[in-house]
């Protein structure tokens, strides 16, 4: 049973440039894609970001594209999001996923919570203005 195991959250300030860190239990190449969610209080979970298997190909909520990047370590079993330029609405728990499904183009397909075969347990990010 694969583990995914989210770090990095917490109380940060607008501005601030936090990263959350994710560590899998199995070797991350054999996931692909791995990503993240999360989800908001009242709200339903949503996509944040994700990345191929090489982390070449790169996806983005419209929400964060230009603010957060993210980044596998294939080497380490570690995916990254890197949370730049943070705003009180991206206050949320922020799930780590990855995907054992296998295409050639994922376009229509990275952003489905269904997607994903294993989850965090999250690690909530709290964002104060």
């Amino acid at each position: 049973q694969v583990q995914l195991v989210e770090s990095g959250g917490g109380l940060v300030q607008a501005g601030d440039t936090p990263r959350l860190s994710c560590t899998s239990s199995t070797h991350t190449f054999t996931m692909n894609p791995m990503g993240w969610f999360r989800q908001a209080p009242g709200k339903e979970r949503e996509f944040v970001a994700a990345t191929t298997y090489n982390g070449r190909t790169r996806y983005y909520a419209d929400s964060v594209e230009g603010r957060f990047a993210i980044s596998r370590d294939n080497t380490e079993n570690k995916v990254y999001l890197q949370m730049n330029s943070l705003k009180p609405e991206d206050t949320a728990v922020y799930y780590c996923v990855a995907s054992t499904t296998w295409r050639p183009d994922y376009s229509d397909y990275i952003k489905n919570l269904d997607e994903y075969n294993y989850w965090g347990q999250g690690t909530q990010v709290t964002v104060s203005s």
